[in-house]
């Protein structure tokens, strides 16, 4: 356990699961209530690197707590099992020494755990899905979750009609902040935001390292690596002709207080097909070619991505096709489009909403005040 502040004697409230930008997102958007995060500490099993979201969220002095949890998608490892059942003992450990009144999951893995544990202990839970189609972790947590909030209409079907709420899906108050200003265009040269998550996607980033002197001559580029392949590309950075150099920005990651910055000034983004970028890219009418995972639960990102291909703001590069080669040429193509792709800017933010996070916040206060079911 990480303890960063002393826990005040209020309402308690556990967050946990796979997106902790909407957790800090709803926390914010709460009053009078102590929360606790379960997750992971470490980004990856077996390396000793600090999590983003381990990372902000002592930020703001919440305490943390260290989750080892595994999961059992697609795979007969029996380490992974065998981290299933340590994980559900854990919580229920963590849970019985925190006493919260409610848990408030964000689904994936680990979440699942969490609230199985819970629902043994008699602590009610929430949980929220963000993506048109439900994991199967959503749906085994739905089992035990008293509400269940939604960001699309279209995942509804996946869940007891009776348990849910739409309520869009919880941004960042910086992305809301930004969502409502004016576009800025036309600036020369363009600046393209390439990011695989808050870990990173080392697929997308060797493509990029394999054409990066060919994109800068063209392009300043913002890349969000993730930390397993920093210490490379800063290393790439090191390695430019003096005057590209400068028109390249590596970090592992950019914090809650920087993302804004970061998007204001991309012209369009290149990014993978997870629920968090694709909502962000629709709040912010932000152009974007995607490259979804192909390996995700039920195919997720592409179902992701094709909600924004469809309406024109967004271009899918299959990562079967991904290459240096490919991704330069999808680039150059995509920049002499930006113009009409930018004009399905409006139409990807009428298909959302920026108050998911106020809307959560709400139907929990209600729930904790004996208001809601």
């Amino acid at each position: 356990m990480n303890v960063e502040a002393s826990v005040n004697e209020t309402t308690r409230l556990v967050f946990t699961g796979g997106h902790h930008n909407s957790a800090l997102a709803v926390i914010d958007a709460l009053d009078h209530y102590q929360p606790f995060f379960i997750g992971h500490k470490y980004a990856l099993h077996g390396v000793r690197i600090e999590s983003a979201e381990y990372r902000e969220v002592i930020a703001r002095g919440i305490p943390f707590y260290d989750l080892k949890a595994g999961k059992v998608y697609r795979t007969i490892n029996l380490i992974e099992w065998l981290r299933v059942v340590g994980g559900f003992f854990q919580s229920l450990w963590w849970l019985f020494t925190i006493r919260p009144s409610l848990i408030v999951s964000f689904g994936g893995y680990l979440a699942a755990p969490v609230v199985a544990a819970g629902w043994l202990l008699g602590i009610p839970a929430v949980t929220h899905e963000q993506t048109v189609v439900s994991g199967w972790s959503n749906r085994f947590i739905s089992r035990f979750a008293r509400k269940i909030f939604i960001s699309w209409p279209q995942s509804a079907k996946f869940f007891p009609e009776k348990k849910i709420v739409l309520t869009g899906l919880p941004l960042r108050k910086e992305i809301v902040s930004l969502a409502k200003e004016p576009v800025r265009t036309g600036r020369q040269p363009p600046t393209i935001y390439i990011t695989g998550g808050k870990q990173g996607s080392q697929t997308i980033n060797q493509a990029v390292a394999g054409c990066l002197e060919k994109l800068l001559a063209e392009f300043l580029i913002i890349h969000q690596c993730g930390s397993l392949d920093s210490e490379e590309l800063l290393q790439a950075r090191a390695s430019l002709p003096t005057e590209l150099r400068t028109r390249y920005l590596v970090k592992d990651y950019f914090s809650q207080g920087e993302i804004a910055d970061v998007y204001r000034q991309a012209d369009f983004v290149i990014g993978r097909g997870g629920a968090h970028t694709v909502y962000e890219l629709a709040a912010l009418g932000k152009p974007a070619i995607l490259v979804p995972i192909p390996w995700v639960s039920h195919n997720e990102q592409q179902r992701n991505a094709e909600m924004l291909e469809g309406i024109g703001l967004a271009a899918i590069l299959p990562q079967k096709d991904l290459t240096s080669e490919s991704l330069l040429g999808r680039v150059t193509s995509f920049r002499r489009g930006l113009a009409e792709r930018r004009g399905a800017g409006e139409r990807a933010q009428n298909l959302i909403r920026l108050d998911g996070a106020q809307n959560i916040a709400g139907e929990i206060a209600a729930m904790l005040s004996g208001g809601g079911s």
